[in-house]
């Protein structure tokens, strides 16, 4: 869990653990390190809007809601900057750690998939957070759905000079074009 104090910590103690109760907790937080991958991710304190609904139910709190930020990253293909607004919804129940140890402790299989559970009254939403963001990321951004990329030879982003080549030489020809000469070679042009 992370320290008590941090922004993705909420304190659920205000539900009274009554089924039925709600708060809602709206915030900007700063995000957390690594809320991504290498490709593109949200910077470290960047600014995420949290805007979620705590429920107390019988097993627990179900915390749902929805998460927004700006990812930034490089284009797959052309390696320039990329940013993207993300919005990604989570829910996860914070199970109360004595129903899932009872609920265990007497072979009952309902809290077997349980991953969250409250500590104390406080909830560690950074997983849930993390999980939602980092899926829903592009796998492999771009700048623009269309973008052509860098050239293979020379490296020139295509974007610029759509119509951009290169006289490409066949490796396997290259022992025939150095019996051939070329037409500037003194020999040739005898021929």
């Amino acid at each position: 869990m992370n320290h008590p104090h941090s922004p993705l910590v909420i304190d659920t103690h205000e539900l009274t653990r009554r089924p039925g109760t709600m708060l809602e907790f709206a915030k900007v937080i700063p995000a957390p390190a690594d809320l991504g991958t290498a490709v593109i991710a949200i910077p470290e304190g960047a600014d995420l809007t949290v805007g979620l609904r705590l429920e107390s139910v019988t097993e627990g709190v179900l915390i749902s809601g929805v998460v927004r930020g700006v990812a930034s990253g490089e284009c797959s293909r052309c390696l320039d900057d990329v940013r993207q607004e993300l919005t990604v919804r989570i829910q996860e129940l914070f199970a109360y750690p004595e129903r899932v140890t009872a609920a265990r402790d007497s072979g009952d299989e309902e809290f077997d998939e349980v991953e969250a559970t409250l500590d104390g009254d406080l909830a560690d939403i950074e997983p849930a957070v993390r999980d939602s963001v980092v899926t829903a990321l592009p796998f492999t951004p771009l700048c623009r759905p269309d973008c052509p990329g860098l050239c293979s030879e020379c490296g020139m982003h295509l974007a610029d000079d759509p119509d951009h080549k290169h006289e490409v030489f066949d490796p396997r020809w290259s022992a025939l074009a150095g019996l051939l000469g070329t037409p500037s070679d003194p020999e040739v042009a005898e021929a």
